[in-house]
């Protein structure tokens, strides 16, 4: 019943690109801003790297430093599950079975040099970029981009990135 109840909400879904082209999105994505879940609060040096392990299915590689940039490294290996095979741009981002959380594509420049990843209840976001930096510029439009669909911008904060 709680897991039914978890389900409504009065916030509209949150929008995601049109399309998502799987083999151009794999690879490496620097974690520039975010809205950290709790495992991620003394991240440095954030790094999600994502492989087709099948049409539907991503391997993924979450690996950050804990606390500061000579942190002991932490890994983490969920695995994503694409859910709307039409878009490509949800997926289900499982990190302990049977458990998918929400994963959205919610912004993607045509270059696939930025995008911003969210969730249905705008309680975390991941802005990432192929380069370790972005320009400031750049970094506050995707947080006002982030504020647009409903994303609280005081909550968001810069991943330190020193590569």
């Amino acid at each position: 019943m709680l897991l039914g109840a978890g389900g409504c909400s009065s916030v509209a879904p949150l929008a995601t690109v049109d399309y998502v082209d799987l083999d151009r999105f794999m690879g490496d994505w620097y974690v520039i801003a975010n809205i950290p879940t709790f495992i991620e609060k003394q991240a440095y040096n954030a790094v999600e790297s994502y492989s087709l392990a099948d049409e539907t299915t991503i391997d993924t590689t979450f690996t950050f430093r804990k606390g500061g940039f000579d942190g002991p490294e932490k890994r983490y290996n969920p695995t994503g599950f694409v859910r709307d095979t039409e878009s490509n741009a949800i997926w289900g981002m499982q990190f302990i079975w049977p458990i998918r959380a929400d994963y959205r594509v919610i912004y993607l420049d045509d270059t696939y040099q930025t995008t911003i990843i969210g969730r249905n209840k705008r309680d975390y976001l991941w802005i990432m970029a192929r380069d370790p930096e972005i320009p400031d510029s750049l970094l506050q439009e995707l947080i006002e981009y982030s504020g647009s669909v409903g994303y609280d911008t005081t909550q968001i904060r810069r991943v330190p990135q020193q590569w």
